[in-house]
């Protein structure tokens, strides 16, 4: 079962505390003697519903969490390999020219570091094909080079691509000038070097007419599948022993996932700014297009939903409010006896609104973010609440009773004292 149907065949019960209400119209009964406050539980009655409301906003989003969360990290262990940037999901897009082009497109040396100047990316580096033959011995066919690509490598490819060695090392400053290279998954199996043991001495390789020291070899790469294929030499060796001209030929950039599109669009023109035309960018993978529509159609689905739990609870304080008015008439109607206008009798009952919306807001926002901990924290994930959901939520629930004692502050303020004392 995948985690869609898990979503939806589990069995979420709704909190005991949330009950249906009724919307009371008319003269309500007395249910309070001489000297008793009626404010105080009707207070502590629509405090405690703005609490509830905080607190069923939080769960939502905690169960958003929890049901979108299944899909949307085998899709992101699919697409990314488990790597993070910031604060969210880093992609990887390489820039590489129009092939077939006459005369040849050739890339800045400094491609890499004009690419790293745009906003989101946080890592770039750079290959360059050599169009070298490489040959595990100098008795084979010099013409067979085994389907495989001498690549003059940058030393930060290997974290740019979200690459790991399997045996030895990779290149670094001290191998910079080196005769040393190091192969990709398949070039090893072709090569017939399976790992490099410490201690004994490295494995050597024939490129055009220089011998090679094998330091390490890599695992398979699955952001860039063209790299198990190859042969990865320093890009200062490559230019010593190969003949290699400091041309880039592929650019690799990782960017945050969210700015993936605005990055692609001003790639060619970064890399390439005489003829961006003649660069192509690769396209983001369908599993990556799969999982963001995935997190955009959970987003919409909770989204709809919090906006029912607000606009419940918004009923619900209204009603409070509006029954607070009724059972307050004879209050109402001895302050404007006693001088209160209607605009002093309107600001008493919004400023009430206003704070009691406060309260119920702060306390249900307290108690939602704890529960979402506590849950997240079970299930062994990062606690991450930010600041400005806590605030958003804060002030959502203060704006919602502000709205909602806008009707029952303007009718107490209409209310005639004959008309309120007579009512009493």
């Amino acid at each position: 079962m995948d985690a869609v149907e898990r979503a939806q065949a589990d069995d979420h019960p709704v909190s005991d505390d949330l009950q249906p209400f009724t919307v009371l119209l008319g003269q309500p009964e007395r249910a309070h003697g001489p000297g008793v406050d009626p404010l105080r539980p009707r207070a502590a009655i629509r405090g405690r519903s703005l609490a509830q409301l905080r607190v069923g906003s939080q769960r939502v989003d905690g169960q958003r969490v929890d049901d979108r969360g299944r899909l949307v990290r085998r899709l992101e262990g699919t697409v990314l390999a488990g790597s993070r940037v910031r604060q969210g999901m880093a992609v990887l897009l390489w820039a590489q020219p129009q092939p077939n082009q006459k005369p040849p497109v050739l890339l800045p040396p400094e491609a890499a570091k004009m690419a790293a100047r745009i906003g989101p990316v946080s890592r770039t580096s750079a290959v360059a094909n050599t169009h070298a033959i490489v040959r595990r011995s100098d008795r084979t066919d010099p013409n067979d080079g085994l389907g495989l690509s001498v690549l003059a490598s940058r030393n930060d490819l290997l974290p740019t691509v979200n690459g790991r060695v399997r045996s030895g090392r990779f290149l670094s400053l001290s191998t910079d000038r080196l005769p040393t290279v190091v192969l990709g998954h398949q070039a090893a199996a072709r090569l017939g070097i399976p790992r490099i043991v410490p201690g004994q001495q490295a494995p050597q390789v024939i490129i055009d007419q220089t011998w090679f020291s094998v330091i390490g070899i890599l695992d398979p790469v699955p952001l860039a599948e063209d790299l198990d294929r190859s042969v990865l030499v320093g890009w200062q060796t490559a230019k010593q022993e190969l003949a290699f001209d400091g041309h880039p030929t592929v650019v690799y950039v990782r960017a945050d996932e969210d700015a993936m599109e605005a990055v692609a669009d001003v790639l060619p023109a970064t890399v390439y700014p005489q003829l961006p035309g003649l660069v192509q960018v690769s396209r983001p993978s369908d599993a990556l297009a799969a999982k963001r529509a995935a997190d955009s159609t959970f987003s919409a689905l909770f989204l709809g939903l919090s906006g029912v739990a607000l606009l419940v609870g918004g009923i619900g304080v209204a009603n409070t409010m509006y029954i607070s008015v009724l059972e307050r008439r004879s209050e109402i109607g001895l302050r404007r006896a006693l001088g209160a206008n209607r605009r002093q009798i309107r600001g008493q009952f919004m400023t009430e609104s206003v704070v009691l919306s406060l309260l119920g807001g702060v306390a249900g926002t307290v108690m939602g973010a704890l529960a979402t901990v506590a849950y997240v924290t079970y299930q062994g994930w990062p606690p991450v609440i930010p600041l400005t959901a806590i605030a958003m939520g804060t002030g959502g629930a203060t704006a919602i009773g502000v709205l909602a004692g806008v009707y029952p502050s303007v009718r107490a303020a209409r209310l005639a004292p004959t008309e309120a004392l007579s009512t009493a």
